[in-house]
């Protein structure tokens, strides 16, 4: 585990990690039976070398909570390592070239499920380009493994569109389920 840290800590391969102010490799349990994979880390992420410790992160923390879940349970981290420019999109290349880091990541905690939240994790984890809103609606498996993935909305697009609020919290009930 400590030299999946240290390669993420180390990495120069692309342009992100020439702007970033820390790497965000992730946190939380590395026994976790949840794994959380976003899209890249944000300015405060950046700042503090955390994922989801924003706006973002404290809507995470609640909707986890609504299921019975501690942010202490689960792993957190992110298709990318280093935050994009102006928060944008991670490009395709700069994904793939945290790709290893993020399966090493799976493989050493083996988690029970993934949750996917948001476009650019979806798209990244099941090589998909099929709508968020369509990719909700079942449960994925992850690509060459038996995992279970489960889609859901990014909380920071729920801070902009509640009314999604109450397909993503079915999202959860579901995910609950899952776990059990």
């Amino acid at each position: 585990w400590d030299a999946i840290i240290e390669s993420i800590h180390g990495c120069t391969a692309c342009e992100l990690a020439q702007n970033c102010t820390r790497k965000v490799p992730g946190i939380g349990s590395r026994e976790a039976d949840l794994l959380i994979v976003g899209e890249g880390p944000g300015h405060d992420e950046d700042i503090r070398g955390e994922p989801f410790v924003g706006r973002s992160g404290q809507l995470l923390d609640r909707m986890l909570a609504a299921i019975g879940i501690a942010r202490e349970q689960v792993y957190i981290t992110n298709i990318v390592k280093c935050r994009p420019p102006d928060n944008r999109d991670p490009k395709q290349q700069e994904a793939q070239q945290c790709r290893a880091f993020l399966e090493a990541q799976i493989e050493q905690i083996a988690p029970k499920v993934i949750l996917s939240v948001g476009r650019v994790s979806a798209h990244n984890l099941l090589a998909s380009t099929l709508p968020v809103g369509k990719l909700i609606q079942q449960v994925h498996k992850l690509p060459g493994t038996d995992i279970p993935l489960k889609v859901t909305y990014h909380p920071a697009y729920l801070l902009r569109n509640p009314s999604a609020k109450a397909i993503a919290w079915q999202d959860l009930k579901l995910l609950r389920q899952m776990l059990q």
